[in-house]
C-alpha cells in the first residue's frame, strides 16, 4: 500500500498568514498534502478559500477539504470545485461530510427537514454529471436544472469524492457510491469493521472501493492531553475511551498508524489537538515522527 500523510490544523481558524505558513512547512517538511475542514457555523475559514490561498503559494502540496456540500447551491459548488482544481494544477482532494450537527446548523444550511444523507446523493451525482461535462436534466423536490451545461470541468478525470462517516447508512453509501473514505473517531478495531462494513456495500452494488483508498483523520498531541482537550471528542463518542484513538507523543502516534495500516488503512490525516506556535517547528516534529512511513 502508497501509505501518505497529510496535515490539518487544530480546530481554530488561521489568518491568512498562518495558513501560508501552515501550507509553506508542509510542502517544505515533504508532506503529501493539506486538510482543511469545513465547519458551517463556526467562525473559520471556508476550506474552499483558504485551499485557493494556497494554491497559489505552494507547486506539489495536494489540498484537502473536508467539505459539507449540503446548503451550497449545486451548479455553483461544481464550477467552483471544478476550477479549484484548475488552478492548483490538479492537486484537489475532496472528502464530503455531511456536518457536525452543530446547533443551528441544519438551519443555516436550508435543509427544511431533509435527510442529510438523500441531499448529499443528491449533490454528489449532480457534480459528477457537470464535472463530467453533460448537460444536466435533473428535477426534484430542491433543484430544477433543465440541460444546464457545466460551466467548468476539473484537470483530473475523474475528480475522486470520498465520504466519511461511521454510522452503517454512512458505510453503505460509501459503498455504493463514493470513491473512498476518510473515517473518523474509531479505533483501529472498528476501523477495521467499517472497511469490511464498505466493502461489503460495494459488492453488493456491483463495484470496487479501491483498497488503496481507505483513510483515517488523526488528532494527536506531543504529551498526554488536557482532559478540556479531549471533551469535545468525549462527547462525541461516549462510549471510548478518547486516548483510545488520540495518540500522544512519536510512539504513541506511529503505534497508531501501525495499527491502522494493519487494518487496511494507509491514506491519513494528522491534527494537533491544540494549538500550535510555530508550523515550521510542528511540520518538523511531526516530520521526524512519521514521515519516514510515507513511501
Amino acid at each position: 500500500m502508497k501509505i501518505r500523510f497529510a496535515v490539518g490544523p487544530h480546530g481554530g481558524s488561521l489568518s491568512a498568514a498562518e495558513l501560508v505558513a501552515f501550507a509553506e512547512a508542509l510542502e517544505a517538511a515533504g508532506f503529501d498534502g493539506m486538510w482543511l475542514s469545513d465547519l458551517p457555523v463556526a467562525p473559520v475559514l471556508d476550506p474552499l478559500l483558504g485551499l485557493a490561498l494556497a494554491a497559489g503559494r505552494t507547486h506539489r502540496l495536494r489540498l484537502g477539504a473536508n467539505l459539507v456540500p449540503l446548503g451550497r447551491n449545486p451548479f455553483l459548488l461544481a464550477k467552483e470545485l471544478a476550477q479549484l482544481d484548475q488552478i492548483s494544477g490538479g492537486r484537489l482532494l475532496l472528502s464530503f461530510v455531511t456536518g457536525l450537527w452543530q446547533p443551528g446548523e441544519r438551519q443555516a444550511l436550508g435543509l427544511d427537514g431533509a435527510r442529510r444523507g438523500d441531499v448529499l446523493e443528491e449533490v454528489l451525482g449532480l457534480l459528477r454529471g457537470w464535472w463530467t461535462g453533460d448537460a444536466v436534466d435533473h428535477h426534484s423536490a430542491r433543484w430544477r436544472f433543465d440541460q444546464l451545461p457545466a460551466a467548468a470541468r476539473p484537470v483530473q478525470d475523474p475528480l475522486e469524492v470520498w465520504l466519511g462517516g461511521r454510522g452503517p447508512q454512512a458505510l453503505d453509501r460509501v459503498g455504493r457510491i463514493a470513491d473512498g473514505w476518510l473515517g473518523a473517531q474509531l479505533t483501529p478495531a472498528e476501523a477495521l469493521l467499517a472497511r469490511r462494513q464498505i466493502q461489503a456495500a460495494a459488492g453488493r452494488a456491483g463495484r470496487e472501493v479501491d483498497p488503496e483508498h481507505f483513510g483515517m483523520s488523526i488528532p494527536y498531541a506531543h504529551e498526554d492531553p488536557a482532559a478540556e482537550l479531549l471533551a469535545p471528542i468525549a462527547a462525541r463518542r461516549p462510549d471510548v475511551d478518547p486516548l483510545a484513538f488520540v495518540p500522544a507523543g512519536r510512539t504513541g502516534l506511529r503505534d497508531l498508524i501501525g495499527a491502522y495500516v494493519d487494518a487496511g488503512l494507509s491514506k491519513f490525516v494528522v491534527r494537533p489537538l491544540g494549538a500550535v506556535a510555530s508550523w515550521a517547528d510542528e511540520a518538523a516534529w511531526l516530520a521526524e515522527s512519521i514521515l519516514d512511513l510515507q513511501t
